[in-house]
């Protein structure tokens, strides 16, 4: 079983308990148990393959859950802003799209920034469209600037809260109406633990806000949404995860595992 902790080296690493993509399909993350309410709406065709939605899924953790999904039975939109090749970060939604397809799965990749509300609009209304509905929204777009707040550009800093707080929110919001019609809805997001203690805000304060945002996200939305049968949960890595964004703000990969040891059975 996986654990949710902070981004932080191994040696200053806490961590715990947390939900796994396996077990999606029983509760949802929040501090009463109590089961989800069925909802009384409609639901999509029970035979119909499963869809996932993933934001962000061009690369790293997305990536990984994303070629992981066809072997669970399921199918994947991909979508992120990256559409052509970057000269610095690997991979496309194009790249991913195909990789899926080549181990057998379906694909269909969506260009989006998390950022734009009618884009987040129409990326979803295409999505569900083009394949009956959809299923389990991942909300893995993030953007990532671990400056101490003295150097950390405003515009960096509204950038982080755009894409994780406030694309989390608006991601799941567009959402909410066709995973309320599935037989077995879901919300996943990649966020941490709500820790208050003060050394998770020291270290990089801008960046813990913006996360944390997430993680209020699923806390909130997972009891709200229980009366409408859409469970919400959180996931989290045990230690940091080397990918493209990590090198990219120069983090050192030692210690670090790959984003494949993320994804847990979906269905």
């Amino acid at each position: 079983m996986f654990a949710i902790g902070t981004l932080c080296p191994a040696s200053k690493l806490r961590t715990v308990p947390t939900e796994t993509l396996a077990r999606l399909a029983s509760s949802t993350w929040d501090h009463s148990n109590q089961p989800r309410v069925a909802s009384s709406k409609p639901k999509y065709e029970e035979n119909r393959p499963s869809w996932i939605f993933i934001t962000g899924g061009s690369r790293g953790i997305g990536r990984a859950i994303a070629l992981k999904a066809p072997a669970d039975g399921a199918n994947v939109v991909i979508a992120a802003k990256t559409n052509e090749p970057h000269p610095k970060l690997p991979e496309t939604i194009q790249t991913v799209a195909r990789e899926i397809e080549a181990i057998g799965g379906k694909a269909l990749p969506l260009q989006l920034d998390v950022r734009r509300d009618d884009d987040i609009r129409v990326a979803i209304a295409k999505a569900a469209k083009a394949f009956g509905g959809i299923d389990i929204l991942v909300n893995n777009a993030s953007a990532l600037n671990l400056s101490k707040t003295p150097d950390l550009p405003m515009n960096k800093f509204d950038l982080m809260l755009s894409v994780n707080h406030r694309g989390t929110f608006a991601t799941t919001q567009a959402c909410l109406p066709f995973l309320s019609q599935a037989s077995n809805p879901h919300v996943l997001v990649l966020s941490p633990p709500l820790d208050l203690a003060p050394a998770w805000f020291g270290e990089h304060c801008g960046y813990t806000i913006s996360k944390y945002g997430m993680s209020m996200c699923v806390l909130g939305m997972a009891e709200e949404f229980r009366t409408v049968g859409v469970a919400v949960n959180a996931l989290w890595p045990r230690t940091m995860i080397d990918t493209a964004a990590s090198k990219h703000f120069g983090l050192s990969g030692a210690g670090c595992r790959t984003p494949e040891i993320m994804p847990m059975p979906l269905m």
